[in-house]
């Protein structure tokens, strides 16, 4: 049996702050068992899901020297849903409320982590084929295996594959420090490795020494490689094509399933949904304290409050899409202060039409996914985007811009020919992002049963993480056959 070993800096349940965490913790369930045995390797941080803690078992300890000091390294292992997970502990290094801190923190606990990762292994009798290490946090990991590691015969047949979530993230700090904290050889902070514009850049180093490279759709792999979308590192991401591959993220249809799910007011199914959606609309609606009108059009929004996911343009339209549209909009999310007093001011303004909750809840999040029209995803730039394929799944029809994942996942709607799942624009422009939305409002309105077609089409698209296992385990045989 083929051993893989995912290494992150988070997965649900254990621990999250993003979709990171939601690919880690779903991907290895559904890799292929009487082939594969996949387990997965996280940082034990004080602030993980304190319900977990009764389940870690020790397994060992030891120390890891980061050049001048040495650190102590305990493991620990838990099994949730048929997967083996091993937790590096460290009380210095893994404390506090979150599970990052400042980036010249984070350079040298994550140099800790990765090179914990390498030592752990013998220790705990696993030898994966594979290491798939994911974003910059554990991209000194395939550098550590290639270089420190490199003549130990215990590791002389290890793959590395480096998947990147989010380019614009790479781990850079200045490189004297950088070579002060992780003992790696001077030789290597060089333009043609570990150096970037003047300083160390963990992603780069992932990049350069994987053995592949993945990212979270075929069309982010494309920009990654671009001045445009390549983040500084679009002539090594280029020189690398050959070795970069785009796989789509899935989604946990356990998770979120319309016909099982206790979130929702009224579960439904294809049958039922024309019928049924309504009465979730309803009673988000009263949840959140707008008027119960079912021909308002109501839009969703779960997201990080920031300019990359396309605030900037919502503010631009947002009074004039609320002055003059039937239209309601119920936004859940934190981020930069601006975008947050935005939705304060506009709620006060018009608190019939628009209801935003400054925050985050995993039940509220599946109700909006579950009880709107429409979804709203105008990114400046999106690797993958989860919240386009959760929102289908439940007949809500996501509204994006044609970029990266979401540009891969949601089929334009064409009027003529009646197929597609949802509605998107092009370029990044407020009023081309209104006018779609318009457009949307208008077939919701004036259309219905195109309408009800397209919302049986978002529902039957399959985007459960079953394809996208295939594809990671023919990624997989491909570095293993090397």
């Amino acid at each position: 049996m083929k051993q893989i070993l995912m290494v992150s800096s988070e997965a649900v349940p254990y621990i999250k702050t993003g979709g990171l965490a939601d690919v880690v913790g779903s991907l290895p369930r559904y890799i292929n068992k009487e082939e594969y045995d996949v387990r997965v390797m996280l940082p034990k941080y004080a602030c993980m899901d304190q319900r977990f803690l009764p389940d870690l078992q020790f397994v060992c300890h030891f120390y890891v020297d980061l050049n001048w000091r040495r650190q102590y390294a305990g493991v620990f292992k838990a099994e949730y849903q048929g997967i083996t997970y091993y937790f590096i502990d460290n009380e210095y290094y893994f404390a506090g409320n979150n599970p990052y801190n400042n980036i010249y923190e984070d350079v040298e606990k994550f140099a800790y982590f990765s090179k914990a990762v390498l030592q752990a292994l013998p220790l705990i009798d696993f030898c994966p084929d594979v290491i798939h290490c994911n974003d910059w946090q554990t991209g000194l990991v395939p550098v550590y295996l290639r270089t420190v590691f490199g003549q130990d015969a215990f590791y002389a047949g290890m793959k590395s594959l480096f998947t990147i979530h989010n380019m614009k993230f790479q781990g850079r700090w200045m490189v004297r420090e950088v070579m002060d904290i992780t003992g790696l050889p001077e030789e290597i902070f060089t333009a043609d490795k570990l150096e970037s514009y003047g300083e160390a850049n963990y992603l780069k180093g992932g990049c350069v020494y994987a053995d592949a490279i993945s990212s979270v759709s075929p069309s982010y792999a494309m920009d990654i490689t671009t001045p445009e979308g390549g983040e500084g590192l679009a002539g090594l991401m280029y020189a690398r094509r050959n070795d970069l591959y785009g796989i789509v993220n899935g989604i946990d249809y356990e998770e979120f399933n319309p016909e099982t799910d206790k979130t929702m007011a009224q579960n439904f199914n294809l049958i039922t949904v024309s019928i049924d959606k309504d009465i979730n609309k309803a009673a988000l609606q009263r949840m959140m304290g707008l008027p119960e009108k079912e021909d308002a059009f109501l839009i969703g929004m779960v997201s990080r409050m920031t300019d990359q996911k396309g605030f900037d343009l919502v503010a631009y339209v947002m009074e004039e899409m609320l002055s003059t549209m039937n239209i309601q909009f119920v936004v859940l999310g934190t981020g930069e202060h601006r975008f947050e007093e935005m939705f304060r001011y506009f709620q006060s303004k018009y608190p019939d039409k628009i209801s935003a909750h400054i925050g985050y809840s995993e039940e509220r999040a599946h109700q909006i996914y579950a009880s709107c029209d429409a979804f709203l995803m105008p990114s400046l730039f999106e690797p993958c985007g989860l919240s386009q394929m959760m929102s289908m799944r439940y007949g809500t029809i996501p509204i994006v811009r044609e970029t990266g994942g979401l540009k891969d996942t949601v089929d334009a709607y064409n009027e003529y020919e009646n197929t597609g799942t949802g509605f998107s624009f092009k370029e990044y422009n407020a009023h081309d992002m209104m006018h779609v939305i318009q457009y949307a409002n208008d077939v919701y309105t004036n259309h219905r049963d195109k309408w009800d077609a397209l919302v049986l089409r978002a529902m039957t698209t399959d985007y459960s993480w079953n394809a996208s296992a295939r594809k990671y385990e023919n990624l997989y045989e491909r570095l293993i056959s090397k």
